[in-house]
């Protein structure tokens, strides 16, 4: 099956890929790799929650949020490459989560951003991660996700 088709399947859409919010491009091809920068959990341009996790927002929906960044990361790579076809392996994924200085759940809340692209790409999904705590991301939002796939050559 196709990763077209297994979006489908999971009744995913691939969103338009966010514009910067600063001096950067989504993503960039290296090689049979491409990193993209990162992600916030826009939807329709909009960030739906903004706030500190283990504060104003819950470790849930930050998981949530989790992986709507990693949809639009998904999306920001395969804009450099043509087709979300063309990814062959996610290799590494770093998510970052905006925390109340008591949160220490960050791998949780990053396993939305894992768990989604594992359930895309299935084995190749599979990747090395960091998840690291911040005191504050871009707009206030609660997570950041980017990632590094390899693609056709």
């Amino acid at each position: 099956m196709s990763t077209t088709e297994r979006l489908a399947e999971l009744g995913l859409t691939l969103p338009a890929v966010a514009a910067p919010v600063a001096s950067y491009v989504p993503a960039v091809r290296d090689g049979d790799l491409v990193f993209t920068s990162g992600q916030l959990p826009f939807v329709d341009g909009q960030l739906a929650v903004t706030g500190k996790v283990g504060g104003s927002v819950d470790a849930d929906t930050a998981q949530q949020l989790a992986a709507t960044c990693a949809l639009n990361a998904i999306a920001a790579a395969a804009s450099v490459i043509g087709s979300v076809d063309d990814i062959v392996q996610v290799v590494k994924v770093v998510g970052f989560v905006a925390s109340d200085p008591s949160f220490t759940g960050q791998p949780g809340v990053i396993n939305g951003a894992s768990d989604l692209l594992r359930e895309v790409f299935g084995d190749a999904g599979q990747h090395a991660r960091s998840a690291v705590g911040v005191a504050v991301l871009p707009l206030d939002s609660p997570v950041e996700v980017e990632i590094v796939v390899r693609v056709r050559s």
